[in-house]
């Protein structure tokens, strides 16, 4: 499923497929919101009404008793994990013939969307979501578990600020008979040094991935470069990080959560505290109007362009209803922090041009 759009109206969500079912644990399939090697996610409602992801996971699967005990371990501990920054889990099906898992429902783009549709973030921005995303390790880590595949496409973005999701890949951090079979988890360009040899994961293997993260955000590359995997997990173990596109004040906290040790790395806690006194975020680091650039905060649900204001020469009519009044989408006034995007294409998204409102 492709993550980026023309200009202009996202369209909606792809209906399901001829073959998807109508209905799981007795929730209501809309549409899909995705695919992926374990299966498929779902947009579907409650009996109430209220939207939830729905990820059902491929039959093959399912058929698997190894699997399945270990999907029934993933839900376990996904239930133990309750954060304001990251998506809940609100219902699962372990035991059925065919298991899910329903989170709660983020209408909102992935970070990795974000900026592949409009290039690095400004600082105050990145320093809000290492703030948000440094909380939600903080509850995931409470838990006992670490994340493991901690990356832009697994935040994703509302307007009250982010939500970590997908502990379907997650692992009880005392889970050592799952990782003792060979199994990688993970992504290369977001993998700790330690995960790419395959040794114990702990709390700071997810502190290393959202330095990675955070530098992709604020400089739109990868801090370890693309190209094959095994290329991306050599420079992740052996080079330091490629940070000349980041801007320079982040440089100092970002190196330190791409320390190579993991004891060299800070905690979440000392991550926030970073972000709150950096003099780009202020007295006040909260999710507040203004927190995300314009563009961006126009793909949210309510983002929409603004409307005209009423004049003093606007004449009421009692013809009928209004006509639709052309409105220009207001630049965003800048805020001293703004970075320009690498090249004029990658700023070109949804949204870009006038708005009609009525």
């Amino acid at each position: 499923m492709s993550s980026t759009y023309p200009p202009g109206p996202r369209p909606a969500h792809a209906p399901p497929a001829p073959d998807d079912p109508r209905e799981i644990g007795g929730y209501r399939i809309q549409a899909r919101l995705g695919a992926g090697g374990m299966g498929v996610v779902y947009l579907a409602h409650t009996p109430g009404g209220r939207p939830v992801a729905l990820k059902a996971v491929r039959e093959d699967f399912a058929a698997d008793p190894e699997f399945r005990l270990r999907f029934a371990q993933e839900v376990a501990s996904a239930n133990r994990i309750h954060g304001l920054f990251t998506a809940q889990v609100v219902d699962h099906g372990a035991d059925d013939p065919v298991p899910w898992l329903a989170t709660a429902y983020v209408p909102g783009p992935s970070l990795q969307q974000v900026v592949e549709r409009h290039g690095p973030l400004p600082v105050r921005t990145v320093l809000l979501l290492v703030a948000g995303i440094a909380e939600a390790l903080q509850a995931i880590h409470s838990a006992g578990v670490v994340h493991r595949d901690l990356k832009p496409a697994n935040v994703l973005i509302a307007e009250d600020g982010p939500r970590v999701i997908d502990f379907g890949i997650a692992r009880a951090a005392d889970a050592t008979g799952l990782t003792g079979t060979g199994l990688r988890i993970g992504t290369a360009a977001y993998m700790a040094p330690e995960q790419a040899l395959g040794l114990a994961v702990t709390p700071a293997t997810d502190v290393f991935a959202l330095g990675a993260l955070a530098a992709y955000v604020a400089g739109g590359a990868l801090p370890f470069g693309t190209g094959p995997e095994s290329a991306a997990l050599y420079r992740v173990v052996h080079e330091p990080p490629d940070l000349t596109r980041v801007p320079a004040d982040l440089h100092a906290l970002l190196e330190r959560c791409l320390a190579k040790r993991p004891e060299d790395r800070p905690v979440p806690a000392e991550l926030i505290a970073a972000a709150h006194a950096h003099p780009a975020v202020g007295p006040a680091p909260e999710f507040t109007e203004g927190w995300l650039p314009c563009a961006v905060r126009q793909e949210l649900p309510g983002g929409a362009a603004p409307v005209r204001a009423p004049s003093l020469h606007d004449r009421p009519t009692h013809a009928g209803p209004a006509a639709p009044v052309p409105t220009q989408r207001m630049p965003e006034p800048p805020t001293g922090t703004d970075r320009a995007p690498a090249t004029p294409a990658r700023r070109a998204g949804p949204g870009a041009g006038a708005a009609v409102r009525p």
